[in-house]
């Protein structure tokens, strides 16, 4: 079914009122006329116009007829303007009834109402622009929803160490001893979390706005994944944990930023070093040329065996600060930003992540990126 646009409308109004005045004035002007004819029969037509000659008659005629059309076009003229201006007030006040009501809701908008929806009633475009300001409205809500948690989360990290330091601070001006290493030491620790934090998220903030800039250079992946695994190798032993690399070929060429792709990994394997109990075991597992809705990526997989996730928080892995339950709270030492920068910073390079996990058995990042043309 063809969608009338404002324009088909306004053409079909128009036209109605032309047809509905014209048939009015021409119905109109023929019984006025026959009317005419009957009262000029009447008043006219006697003795001293019958012996007048024809043309004297037909100049008669045609004085009388004359003299009354004048009275009948001021009448009508008077009459159909008061009528069209009733109709294209009407008209006008039905087609704008939509965007009276936009601009309402873009001036509670402009007072700082977001919660604010106009109904859709129509397909033409005013009912396109309703629908492009209501989704409009629910990403200024989504945003400004995101921007009061992240404020509420920085206070809430930010809080905790800026707390440590200071109850330690006053402890020992209180005790008027000097500082231990150890406390110096706990001092250090806080503030370098804190130099973490705000370094974390500023570069949080750069991806998601779009405006993180990449140094991208062809890059041997299989070899900064060896490379990586081989830094971290000694942490994860001091855990307790085996952890191994393993690549279907060799070079992997993709298209990069070594340092932004090396931080995506850091975090995926610090995460996985943290979130694995004594016993278990990394993996890194690496394929080239894997097909995904038709576009050729490089998929590396970090498998490992810890705690797991739960199927119900995976949705919101990728959130800023965002932890699961309580095993992984601030105390494990992470930001809680690590892996929402990983996600933004993957999406940068034209790629994704995945993840898979069953509670209690492990959990697998799958990060897949754009193969070097």
């Amino acid at each position: 079914m063809t969608t009338l646009t404002v324009r088909h409308k306004i053409f079909i109004f128009m036209g109605l009122v032309v047809l509905l005045l014209g048939g009015t004035h021409a119905v109109t002007k023929q019984a006025y006329m026959e009317s005419l004819f009957d009262q000029f029969r009447q008043e006219e037509i006697g003795a001293s116009y019958l012996n007048a000659p024809p043309e004297e008659q037909i100049e008669l005629l045609k004085t009388y007829v004359s003299g009354k059309m004048q009275n009948l076009m001021l009448g009508n003229s008077v009459f159909f303007v008061a009528i069209g201006l009733f109709v294209s007030l009407w008209i006008s006040g039905v087609l704008t009834r939509p965007l009276r009501k936009l601009v309402a809701a873009i001036e509670r908008v402009a007072q700082g109402d977001l919660d604010v929806t106009v109904p859709v009633q129509t397909k033409d475009e005013y009912g396109k622009v309703i629908q492009t300001f209501n989704d409009m409205t629910l990403r200024l809500r989504e945003a400004e929803g995101a921007r009061r948690r992240l404020v509420a989360d920085v206070a809430h990290e930010l809080r905790t160490p800026l707390s440590i330091m200071q109850l330690k601070l006053e402890n020992a001006q209180q005790a008027g001893q000097d500082v231990p290493p150890e406390m110096l030491l706990r001092l250090h620790d806080e503030v370098i979390r804190l130099g973490l934090l705000v370094e974390d998220l500023h570069v949080l903030s750069l991806a998601e706005a779009g405006r993180l800039a990449l140094d991208c250079k062809p890059l041997d992946l299989a070899a900064k994944l060896e490379q990586l695994v081989d830094d971290v190798r000694m942490e994860a032993e001091e855990n307790g944990l085996a952890m191994s690399f393993h690549s279907n070929t060799k070079p992997v060429m993709v298209r990069a930023d070594a340092r932004r792709i090396t931080q995506v990994f850091i975090n995926l394997l610090t995460n996985a070093i943290r979130y694995t109990s004594e016993g278990g075991k990394i993996s890194v597992v690496m394929e080239d040329k894997v097909l995904d809705r038709n576009s050729v990526y490089a998929c590396v997989s970090v498998i490992d065996t810890g705690i797991g996730i739960p199927a119900e928080e995976l949705a919101h892995l990728f959130d800023r600060f965002y932890r699961v339950e309580k095993a992984r709270s601030r105390h494990t030492g992470g930001t809680g930003l690590g892996l929402s920068i990983a996600h933004h910073l993957v999406r940068a390079h034209g790629g994704f992540i995945r993840v898979a996990s069953e509670p209690d058995q492990g959990t697998t990042f799958a990060v897949y990126l754009p193969l070097d043309k």
